[in-house]
């Protein structure tokens, strides 16, 4: 239950014109979902692992992502701590 309301809103953004009210207006458009103050900052940082560790399911955040014009391949960069470049490099090494 924890990301319950960011999971929401990230399922949210399937929509064409939730997409843009969310670019309008980030923080009000969290807090119509009720998103905690944590949620919101991470929201704000686009710090995914902040948002792993605030309930957010990493299905759910990749629809934010996408919001934000940001690929798997990012979030997989945060995920490890790693560039995203030295992420690519590290997933073509492991395709060898």
């Amino acid at each position: 239950m924890k990301g319950y309301a960011l999971n929401k809103m990230c399922y949210s953004f399937n929509s064409a014109a939730n997409r843009e009210d969310f670019k309008r207006d980030e923080d009000a458009y969290c807090m119509r979902y009720g998103l905690n103050a944590e949620q919101r900052e991470a929201i704000r940082r686009r710090n995914v692992l902040a948002l792993i560790a605030a309930g957010g399911n990493v299905y759910y955040l990749a629809k934010f992502a996408g919001v934000m014009g940001l690929d798997v391949q990012d979030l997989g960069a945060q995920q490890t701590g790693m560039s995203k470049d030295a992420f690519k490099s590290r997933l073509v090494a492991a395709g060898r």
